[in-house]
């Protein structure tokens, strides 16, 4: 039905009507703005070879809009109750003027095929790793919690660690909208959780445990509301998914190197010390490696191939499992043990990983591996 846009082909979006109403600090009209930008229906309208029109009343996932971009015929998007609330049509068969008119009264061109959103596209997000209705609903001001609500869902991942999924979304969604209500951009709050990223290092480097745990939990929340915030108000650049990424992937195991050198300020001893920190280390760095076979060779993330896999992203030895440990065994005055559970559960991590790439290897001689959330 669709083909992914490509430069070479102009598309036009076109916001029709208004609403006073503001969704995550933004107008209707700039919401949707963006989203067509991003669904690379930005040509002008007088060179256009293709239209995609969104009434202004409605919210919609991206997923709508980008199948709307990319589709090769006209196609009319109905609401539960079967008024046309957007259109995807060929910039020759109707006057952008006029087809703005028929979607401000709810109807479609006669050669226009009328699509529910089920046929429009399915709720599987191969970015986010998860299968979701996508959502398509009217903006009211009755709704606007409950549909800013939903937005703030939709931008969270669907496999990832036990903290992020179970305890942040309160909290980060509440953050989330006041960041947007007071201009604060995406980069400026990963910009924060850089600064904590150096400021728990030296925390621990120096045995003051119990306030580097502070700064590292912090940063992890902050590190889990720069993205919702790029999301919800669709701002995510480039650059800011690097800098946010950069940072995830390189600080953690410095982060417990300088948890062992701080036992000794903290009145703690190790055995073994090289022998722990190239556990942790060599471990973090051979887990990350194997992530990339699996994706290299299975064309998948490796944590969305079963049900198993997505359930050990939730404990697997990344950084907030750790934290867990390790916040543990500090509530328990015993920091030295933590780090060497942290070892131990990374080895344990890296055996299981290996051990998923052997068996995917094996499973793909009887056809292409499929993600459980894909079927």
């Amino acid at each position: 039905m669709s083909a992914a846009p490509t430069p070479e082909r102009r598309t036009a979006g076109i916001v029709v009507g208004d609403s006073p109403l503001r969704l995550w600090g933004l107008t209707s009209t700039q919401r949707l703005q963006r989203q067509l930008a991003r669904a690379q229906a930005k040509a002008d309208v007088c060179d256009a070879q293709r239209l995609v029109l969104l009434r202004a009343d409605w919210v919609y996932d991206d997923a709508f809009v980008r199948s709307l971009a990319s589709a090769d015929e006209d196609l009319a998007l109905t609401a539960p109750d079967g008024g046309v609330i957007a259109m995807s049509l060929s910039a020759a068969s109707l006057p952008a003027s006029e087809a703005s008119s028929m979607l401000a009264d709810r109807r479609a061109p006669a050669a226009a095929r009328l699509v529910t959103p089920e046929q429009l596209t399915d709720g599987y997000n191969d970015v986010l790793r998860k299968r979701e209705p996508p959502y398509l609903m009217p903006l009211t001001a009755a709704e606007l919690p409950a549909i800013e609500k939903r937005i703030f869902a939709g931008s969270y991942k669907g496999v990832t660690d036990v903290v992020t999924l179970h305890v942040w979304p309160a909290p980060a969604r509440a953050v989330t909208r006041w960041c947007a209500n007071n201009g604060i951009s995406p980069n400026q709050v990963t910009s924060a959780s850089l600064v904590l990223v150096f400021v728990a290092m030296w925390l621990f480097w120096t045995g003051h445990y119990g306030w580097g745990m502070l700064a590292a939990w912090v940063m992890t929340f902050l590190d889990t509301v720069d993205g919702k915030l790029a999301r919800v108000t669709l701002t995510s650049t480039r650059w800011g998914n690097v800098f946010d990424h950069s940072i995830d992937l390189i600080h953690p195991p410095f982060w417990w190197w300088a948890w062992i050198v701080g036992l000794p300020a903290a009145g703690f001893s190790l055995t073994q010390t090289g022998l722990v920190l190239t556990v942790i280390v060599g471990g973090y760095v051979l887990q990350r490696i194997e992530e990339g076979i699996f994706m290299a060779c299975f064309k998948m993330d490796m944590h969305v191939w079963q049900r198993f896999d997505s359930w050990l992203r939730l404990y697997t030895a990344r950084r907030n499992p750790n934290l867990l440990i390790l916040s543990a065994s500090l509530l328990a005055g015993r920091p030295d043990i933590g780090i060497l559970v942290v070892a131990w559960w990374t080895a344990i991590c890296l055996v299981i990983h290996a051990l998923r790439i052997v068996q995917a290897a094996f499973a793909r001689r009887r056809g292409p591996l499929r993600s459980w959330l894909s079927v």
